[in-house]
């Protein structure tokens, strides 16, 4: 399926697009891979939530077996943030597009771990404050340089944030007809918890207090000014909850705003996702208002000490496989759960059962726990 979106007609909000009614994973699959750990030489059960994972893969794919990932991909989807000039962030506005650069040429820290976990990874520059000859390979999808700040202007203009969401639709519709069978998104960008903090804060309906963590290591001063912009911003984000592009046009920035897009698309494209962290889980926000049921698609590789981010876990309903707090973004806590991802849809691909291997099933059945 092509990227199935456009604008709504006459006498609708002209920020809001619509997509497709999204298909949930088969049932018929789910039930299959269900009666198949059944049968595997072990107790039912036994291997907690590497047999529900691997439940959501078949389900996903739509077979029981499911098939081992062959093909799993991370688009870092990096911007820069235009409140990054209040004091945000622990880190100057430049190191985005110098870690862009180290990213591109293999050195980042999500190079090394996406090798590792046998994913490879793609780096799409929708709005880093530089025009410097390393990102022009991977500008083709940029939409400005840099974002409004937030707290006191938009983050981008109405024609802008459609721009960047149709991006995102553009590039998960070339990664999935390119063989993609599995979708990380990853975030890079000085200062863009801030953002996806107030974009958690308005869609749970959190206040600033709440939702404001330590990001990349800030100490008590730049909290404080972070929480000061979150709360301006959230009182311009709340006058248009009620319409995610507008929500995108006003708070987030074009990475975000693609980022959403790519994820309601993934969704449509019947792809699952592993996200990341707080930039990543605040982007499903929005995209599950986009396309209601896209979460379905999801699962969330870790739980990151953001307060933000257990928020918008919590409202998406979606437990973390991993908790080791890796908080660096980039799309780096996701990849370290693939492994896990890879074992549970082994497991029942190659698991032996009771019958193939002639061992004796258990003498009392398994009761529902």
């Amino acid at each position: 399926m092509s990227a199935a979106v456009h604008e709504k007609g006459p006498g609708v909000e002209p920020d809001s697009i619509e997509f497709p009614e999204i298909t949930p994973p088969d049932d018929h699959a789910r039930s299959d891979a269900i009666a198949l750990h059944d049968k595997l030489v072990k107790p039912a059960g036994s291997l907690g939530r590497l047999e529900e994972l691997g439940v959501w893969i078949a389900a996903c794919q739509g077979q029981s077996p499911p098939r081992p990932f062959t093909r799993p991909r991370v688009i870092v989807f990096a911007g820069d943030h235009g409140v990054a000039a209040k004091g945000v962030s622990a880190y100057p506005a430049e190191v985005t597009g110098q870690l862009l650069g180290t990213m591109l040429t293999g050195g980042a820290a999500i190079n090394v771990l996406a090798a590792a976990a046998g994913a490879s990874v793609r780096v799409v520059d929708m709005a880093v404050d530089t025009e410097a000859p390393a990102t022009r390979s991977i500008g083709e999808f940029k939409v400005r340089r840099g974002s409004g700040s937030i707290d006191v202007e938009d983050a981008l203009t109405a024609d802008e944030a459609k721009q960047a969401i149709r991006a995102g639709i553009a590039i998960a519709d070339a990664e999935v007809d390119g063989g993609a069978d599995l979708l990380i998104p990853g975030d890079l960008g000085i200062g863009n918890s801030t953002p996806a903090s107030v974009l958690v804060a308005a869609l749970t309906g959190s206040e600033p207090v709440a939702v404001v963590g330590r990001g990349s290591g800030i100490d008590d001063d730049a909290w404080m000014r972070k929480a000061a912009a979150v709360r301006d911003a959230l009182r311009r984000a709340r006058a248009v909850l009620a319409d995610p592009v507008a929500l995108l046009r006003t708070t987030a920035g074009a990475d975000i705003a693609a980022m959403a897009g790519f994820l309601a698309q993934a969704a449509v494209r019947r792809t699952p996702v592993v996200l990341d962290g707080l930039v990543a889980c605040a982007a499903a926000l929005v995209a599950e208002d986009l396309a209601p049921g896209a979460r379905r698609w999801w699962v969330a590789g870790q739980r990151t000490a953001e307060p933000a981010h257990a928020l918008a876990l919590e409202h998406l309903d979606l437990g973390p496989l991993l908790e080791l707090d890796v908080r660096l973004g980039e799309g780096t806590g996701a990849v370290t759960a693939l492994p896990l991802l890879m074992m549970a849809a082994r497991v029942l691909a190659e698991t032996a059962t009771h019958d193939q291997a002639g061992v004796s099933g258990p003498v009392i059945p398994a009761t529902a726990t």
